[in-house]
């Protein structure tokens, strides 16, 4: 379980490349596009039964490196973004309260993060689109708290006219453009280094009718208040503080052609230094808000028109890089947050297995909380594509990035990272973990080890029922699968299993004693 971090990718091999050596650039640009609450069968070319469409993510797999088994660190957007970018386990933090877009900062004073780091290897760093690892407001009276006591969505203590601290220009990135959390979580501002960008502030249901006539409520209904904009199964948000001139619809486009933007500018006015562009999109987390163009364009209606919305981003960016002549030394990943939101009523209505291939679903210890589509593409270095079916993280980019630059990091960082370098180097059949550890939504812990995945407790712990289970005199205390044997999580294993059970639980206990 030992951590290397040493000079990476000086050459990439696919596996059936001809040559002994190759020669690539030491420095390639960097953009990583974080998908927000897409599911790994959310990508046509991972789920041969998906009802959606996405040949330009489909084409990174063709063009690139596809993982089949890439998990995130916690089956929520916090811990996994909080894991992408420390190369830590959230589990690792002190509880904190975090409220929708107003929490404190959750990243360390003085931790190294992917930004950091970067900088450090010559880079120049922006993080653009969706934050939620929390900002330090300024208040109008400090006399008071930031959110009333009594935890309505309406007006708070913000000052949207004062400069917020510890975002992510403290955190490594030169530059950022961001939304502070979800699209369904006020406040609803753009957030550019460290000021709002438009400060004055209305309510959300000022702008937005809180129901549509003909409204079909259904099962996400639950999530809604009585003052929360609904109009029907994805399409809500929470009312709550809003920037005059921001529009929930046109969030994602603003995101990306800010994005866009400073690739071009990166591109013209330092075309010698470069960049790593982290570009975390806002969808298709709820809610479901298409563009224009693509309303109506597919048979799954409004969830996969906004797949296709997420799929032309990718479009955008790589036509972008084309455009500039620096796609070849560009290393692109593409790959998402959690799992997908959905609902058994939802394979149901929709004959679309979002988490095709695992149980569960976003917040969920099983596979289906964290598994996720992950992409790499670099046409300098990856000549042929190739496909590798061993366990990596989110968690472990930033290790890779160090290896990328020769850039080290200190060994009381990124402690929970470990570089995938020897599947991109032609050799997909090595493992680089050993283990890897899973959050879920309630806080249940899973580790996976080689075949065999070991879950404390009983129950989802996350957004499927029964989230929770007490068990029974003479039942099991938690869960045991063989994901070989039985990659759907359905067969427990853990009375007929007791020695694997007691080795797996140590070894948790021990990392999570680290």
């Amino acid at each position: 379980m030992n951590k290397t971090i040493i000079a990476f990718l000086c050459c990439i091999f696919a596996t059936h490349l001809s040559t002994t050596h190759c020669q690539v650039p030491e420095k390639p640009n960097i953009v990583i596009i974080l998908a927000d609450d897409m599911g790994y069968g959310d990508v046509s070319y991972c789920n041969p039964t998906a009802r959606t469409h996405t040949p330009n993510i489909d084409e990174l797999a063709r063009q690139g490196i596809s993982f089949t088994d890439a998990h995130t660190a916690g089956a929520l957007c916090i811990p996994s973004r909080y894991g992408l970018l420390t190369g830590r386990y959230f589990f690792r933090v002190p509880r904190q309260r975090s409220y929708w877009g107003y929490g404190a900062t959750l990243i360390e004073e003085g931790r190294e993060t992917i930004g950091s780091m970067m900088q450090k290897a010559g880079y120049t760093t922006a993080c653009i689109g969706k934050w939620h690892l929390g900002l330090q407001w300024p208040v109008k009276d400090p006399t008071v708290p930031q959110i009333p006591e009594r935890k309505t969505l309406g007006p708070t203590n913000t000052d949207f006219s004062g400069l917020i601290g510890r975002g992510p220009t403290t955190l490594g990135f030169d530059y950022s453009f961001i939304m502070p959390a979800s699209l369904d979580m006020p406040p609803y501002v753009f957030v550019k280094n460290d000021r709002v960008v438009d400060p004055e502030i209305v309510m959300v249901n000022e702008i937005y009718p809180k129901r549509k006539p003909g409204t079909k409520m259904v099962w996400d209904q639950k999530y809604a208040g009585e003052e929360d904009i609904y109009w029907g199964r994805g399409i809500w948000w929470r009312n709550g503080e809003m920037s005059a001139s921001f529009r929930v619809e046109d969030c994602l486009d603003v995101l990306v052609d800010e994005g866009i933007s400073f690739i071009k500018q990166q591109a013209d006015e330092n075309p010698d230094k470069p960049f790593m562009l982290y570009l975390p999109l806002t969808g298709p987390h709820t809610p479901w808000v298409p563009g224009e163009e693509f309303k109506g364009i597919t048979a799954l209606g409004t969830y996969g028109d906004f797949i296709a919305h997420i799929d032309d981003v990718v479009h955008r960016v790589v036509e972008t890089l084309k455009s500039l002549n620096i796609e070849e030394n560009t290393l692109l990943i593409f790959t998402s947050d959690n799992g997908g939101h959905w609902s058994e009523e939802d394979k149901l209505t929709y004959a679309h297995q979002s988490n095709y291939g695992a149980r569960g679903q976003k917040g969920d210890i099983w596979d289906g909380g964290h598994h996720v589509p992950f992409f790499v593409k670099w046409p300098a270095a990856i000549k042929d594509p190739v496909t590798c079916h061993q366990t990596i993280g989110l968690i472990d980019i930033i290790a890779t990035l160090s290896e990328l630059t020769g850039q080290p990091i200190a060994n009381t960082f990124a402690e929970d990272s470990h570089s995938f370098y020897k599947m991109l180097d032609g050799k997909p059949e090595q493992a680089t973990r050993d283990q890897i550890v899973y959050l879920s939504a309630r806080g249940k812990l899973a580790i996976k080890a080689g075949d065999w995945k070991y879950i404390y407790g009983l129950g989802s712990g996350g957004f499927t029922a029964p989230a929770q289970l007490e068990p029974v005199e003479g039942g099991p205390l938690g869960q045991l699968y063989n994901l070989k044997l039985d990659p759907l999580e359905q067969n427990n294993l853990y009375l007929e299993e007791p020695e694997i059970v007691r080795q797996l639980s140590e070894l948790l206990d021990k990392i999570v004693g680290q």
